[in-house]
């Protein structure tokens, strides 16, 4: 895997997460619960299947349909307390541009993971947590596997072929804390859990931005100007229609 990932953006989204925004003085990377992601799917308890409880799983004594119960519980539990940093392996993906860069008009920001991960902040004193950078899977999600057969991390990053044009890769924090983050009284709700955090970034993680073909020519002056004085080695380019293919080109930026 190439240590620098992209993540598409809008306006908003960009002037928030470069540290734009009045009151938020440094560059971060959003973290958000699966349940309010674009996917209904995602991270969902169903991708697996409860059908079939060994006996020995019951000690000869637990009733089947309480350990059944259980294992959905645990399931559902994953999802809600966990947190997912959406990347991509591609810079270029004309949906992508389309679908979360508002048509163009936004920013692609190529990311350095390994300084990133390298300069994870604490969550208690000297107790550091990084989060893990997993590849998504595409399967077709229909064929659910049992759920004794499949790895800790299945559930997490698992999603139908049909996003595949992404190639997704997720940072995850398999459990939030009380550090960063509280919960509603009740996680079992079926109502989308409002969780986001923000991790903090070096201003040197921050490798590359690609400005969308439509963007607002205000908006990008104002993006240059602030990350020139964030990090000036920055490379920064301008995304063009390949006149000669179905695609996108990106050119180095002349300022």
């Amino acid at each position: 895997m190439s240590n620098i990932l992209y993540k598409y953006i809008n306006i908003e989204g960009a002037r928030w997460m470069l540290g734009m925004e009045k009151g938020r003085r440094y560059p971060n990377l959003q973290f958000t619960n699966p349940s309010k992601m674009n996917d209904p799917f995602d991270c969902d308890k169903n991708l697996l299947d409860y059908s079939d409880i060994p006996d020995a799983m019951t000690n000869g004594w637990i009733p089947k349909e309480w350990l059944r119960e259980k294992e959905i519980n645990d399931a559902h539990n994953k999802r809600y307390f966990a947190w997912i940093c959406s990347l991509s392996k591609v810079k270029d993906e004309l949906l992508m541009w389309a679908h979360y860069c508002n048509n163009h008009s936004g920013i692609c920001i190529g990311l350095n993971i390994d300084i990133i991960i390298k300069n994870t902040y604490p969550l208690f004193d000297s107790i550091y947590c990084e989060p893990l950078i997993e590849d998504v899977q595409y399967r077709d999600i229909t064929q659910r596997p049992d759920f004794k057969t499949v790895s800790w991390d299945y559930q997490l990053v698992t999603k139908d072929k049909r996003w595949e044009y992404e190639q997704e890769v997720r940072l995850i924090f398999p459990h939030a804390t009380h550090r960063i983050a509280e919960f509603p009284a009740s996680a079992k709700s079926n109502d989308a859990v409002e969780l986001r955090d923000y991790l903090p970034l070096k201003s040197d993680s921050i490798e590359s931005i690609y400005f969308g073909k439509d963007i607002d020519s205000k908006e990008k002056s104002k993006i240059i100007k602030h990350i020139r004085k964030l990090n000036p080695e920055t490379k920064l380019y301008q995304m063009q229609v390949d006149e000669n293919a179905f695609r996108l080109k990106a050119e180095p930026l002349t300022e």
